[in-house]
């Protein structure tokens, strides 16, 4: 996996788990084994245990291994990993800029930024490496995925060690959540080489009527042990940096899709796309501003 921050330092990462992924993705046995691993029951018996007092004990390893600074979280007694993993970061270590008209990211993660276009069949989607997702499979109706032609879709990629708490972009009204049962394929680009992953995985999605950026749809996908998507609000109106839910143990995904018009990105993100990095971004950063 190729990173890069926002000051421009570039990183390369192939991890244990990538090489993991990579057996159980492109070998016969592997892809045997995902048939069982990616089932929701999976990840809903993995919740129970991550639930218990009896996973208390994975905690530190946990910290030692991923250099976790706990400093940066609010200080409480953890009673399950599950506690753990959804803890509470200070809220000065994420502010949000002051700047109503900057767009900013909803999550910690990586971030890649695709434009919304027509393939050859008419259909609007956005094609990340090899694969391409059409946004009426996305969301499982042509007649919204033809409000966001020629915008753009986000896709903040979050991983083990980042903040598992998603926020509100903008002040708006929310619309009630669509739920799309699935299974639940890890999010990690390995996978996504071979299979369509955010529209085979559970996910969840929202309409938010926002005061800045036109109608934007927040969507939420689960991953390979992430059984839990938590979102706190049904229809209600919403506030700039308010807090929209959590994700429960797990790598995983959140996915903002953009009229046409609706946002001016900072250059270097869509560039840093193009050159097949995915950019560091934290809750609260600008990414770009309200197109006039």
């Amino acid at each position: 996996m190729k990173y890069i921050e926002r000051n421009g330092n570039c990183y390369t990462e192939e991890s244990r788990q990538d090489q993991l992924l990579e057996y159980m993705y492109h070998s016969l046995a592997g892809r045997m084994a995902l048939k069982v691993l990616v089932q929701p029951w999976i990840s809903k018996l993995s919740g129970k245990f991550f639930d218990s007092r009896y996973s208390i004990s994975l905690i530190e390893p946990f910290v030692k291994k991923n250099h976790i600074d706990m400093d940066q979280y609010e200080e409480t007694k953890y009673h399950s990993y599950n506690d753990f993993f959804t803890r509470k970061i200070k809220s000065s270590l994420r502010p949000i800029s002051e700047d109503k008209e900057s767009f900013i990211s909803p999550c910690d993660g990586k971030l890649s930024i695709y434009p919304i276009l027509k393939d050859e069949e008419g259909r609007n989607c956005f094609r990340i490496k090899h694969t391409c997702y059409t946004l009426a499979s996305l969301l499982r109706s042509k007649k919204l995925a033809r409000k966001y032609e020629g915008g753009y879709a986000c896709i903040f990629r979050l991983t083990l060690d980042d903040y598992h708490r998603f926020f509100y972009v903008d002040d708006g009204e929310k619309s009630c959540n669509y739920r799309i049962p699935g299974i639940l394929h890890t999010v990690n680009p390995v996978a996504n080489d071979v299979e369509p992953v955010y529209i085979e995985n559970t996910r969840e999605f929202s309409l938010l009527k926002s005061k800045h950026f036109k109608t934007i749809l927040m969507m939420e996908v689960g991953a390979l042990l992430v059984g839990k998507i938590v979102n706190y609000h049904e229809k209600t109106k919403v506030h700039r940096g308010q807090e929209k839910g959590r994700f429960e143990f797990g790598g995983s995904t959140v996915i903002l899709l953009l009229q046409k018009d609706a946002v001016n990105f900072e250059e270097s993100l869509i560039k840093n796309t193009e050159k097949g990095y995915e950019t560091i971004v934290k809750m609260g950063e600008a990414l770009g501003k309200a197109k006039k």
